[in-house]
């Protein structure tokens, strides 16, 4: 675990957006390539069936992607802002365990920001994250799921 990137990432929940900081998410790894960030299965996270709740596997598949793209736009040296135009999930099983939530397209992420410094123009791009319970199912995905960014470079 990368404890210095889940600190930062707590105290930027618990200062930007509360629901972050509430279910105590865990940075595995982060860098302007790929992400995994595990969201711990606890009373915080879970459904009444005892599997992880829709909210809190949307916010693993957020941080997933928006770490990356935070690294990459801090890479940059430029100011661009960012939001997430949509979001398809496609549940695959019940995440009955801690969750992994696993994005590599930092390529993808990064050919974006590229574009939006140069045309600064609004780019949309649509990346995929992978979530797993490695306790349970090792590599075998639990959930999917496709997020669009929308940056543009200030």
């Amino acid at each position: 675990m990368m404890l210095g990137k889940t600190i930062s990432c707590w105290l930027f929940g618990l200062l930007k957006i509360p629901l972050i900081f509430y279910v105590r998410p865990r940075v595995i790894s982060a860098n302007t390539d790929h992400c995994e960030v595990k969201i711990p299965l606890t009373r915080r996270t879970q459904n009444h069936w005892r599997s992880m709740y829709l909210g809190s596997l949307a916010i693993g598949a957020d941080l997933a992607g928006g770490l990356i793209l935070m690294e990459v736009i801090k890479s940059s040296h430029e100011k661009i802002s960012f939001i997430f135009k949509d979001f398809t999930a496609n549940f695959l099983k019940r995440p009955e365990a801690d969750v992994h939530f696993i994005c590599k397209e930092g390529h993808k992420i990064r050919q974006a920001v590229e574009e939006t410094i140069k045309t600064r123009d609004r780019v949309n791009t649509t990346i995929n994250i992978m979530a797993n319970t490695p306790k349970l199912s090792g590599e075998v995905p639990v959930a999917t799921f496709a997020i669009t960014l929308s940056l543009k470079a200030r």
